[in-house]
């Protein structure tokens, strides 16, 4: 399981708050604390700073990788942006993201083609967010096959299938569900890779449902979650429920995270 942890996006208050401030201790003490509970990547998203998103983000980049050494996934769908933020990043970075949306994918290909960067493709095209399996499997050729066609390596390929609210419609959660399934069994050595809190929006309990609806897509095959790591009950689940899925030889990363006490019954 690939773990992107979410927290340091300017949408976020403390985030935003930090960085207009120039506060580099915070960003780096969220990202340390990220890191440490279990991220791969630390997901930097500057993008509610019209005009200063390119600057900012090489900022967070180059503050995060001064003192961990940790790569970034660069989340924005300005490639200036992007640009500037590979310019600084050390190593092999993770791009948030591509789509079929024309504006989008002619923008972002030239940056990310024939390179090592690992890609975060969304199932959307010009007409908007898929609704059913067969919807996001078709979107998902086309971006495979597109992805392919410029060099870019099938196990750099991350799709995200898009989750939408259950609230608006109850057959969100089983099609988002089953397109992991389709997805993951039509491309061998494709990676699937979703935010998935959108499903509960508006509904109480989120973090609940949040962390139900995750155990229940690695078991269809997903493997990569841009996730609050710091959330103990979501990555407990995430652990077992990799074990459970035949994913954890011999059981050895839920016996390594029950006796570093990431299993623990009493965390609420």
């Amino acid at each position: 399981m690939i773990i992107v942890g979410e927290l340091i996006n300017a949408s976020r208050k403390a985030i935003s708050q930090a960085i207009k401030d120039n506060d580099i201790d915070y960003i780096r003490k969220v990202a340390k604390e990220q890191q440490k509970a279990g991220a791969d990547y630390i997901d930097v998203n500057a993008g509610i700073f019209v005009g200063k998103e390119s600057d900012y983000l090489k900022w967070l980049v180059q503050g995060i990788q001064s003192e961990l050494d940790v790569p970034c996934c660069i989340d924005s769908p300005d490639p200036k942006a992007i640009e500037a933020a590979l310019a600084v990043h050390k190593g092999s970075s993770m791009i948030n993201s591509i789509s079929l949306e024309k504006e989008r994918y002619e923008a972002i290909l030239p940056i990310i083609a024939g390179t090592d960067l690992k890609v975060v493709a969304l199932c959307m095209d010009s007409d908007g967010m898929p609704e059913t399996a067969d919807e996001r499997l078709r979107i998902a050729d086309k971006l495979v096959n597109g992805l392919l066609q410029h060099n870019i390596l099938i196990d750099n390929i991350y799709i995200d299938p898009l989750v939408q609210p259950i609230g608006t419609n109850d057959t969100f959660g089983f099609e988002f569900l089953d397109s992991i399934q389709a997805i993951t069994t039509r491309f061998k050595g494709i990676h699937t890779m979703c935010g998935l809190s959108n499903i509960s929006f508006g509904l109480p309990a989120r973090k609940f449902i949040n962390q139900t609806f995750a155990i229940m897509a690695i078991c269809k095959g997903l493997d990569g979650l841009i996730v609050n790591p710091l959330d103990k009950a979501m990555m407990a689940g995430l652990i077992t429920a990799e074990t459970l899925a035949g994913r954890d030889e011999f059981c050895m990363n839920y016996l390594q995270a029950y006796r570093n006490s990431k299993i623990d019954l009493s965390t609420p």
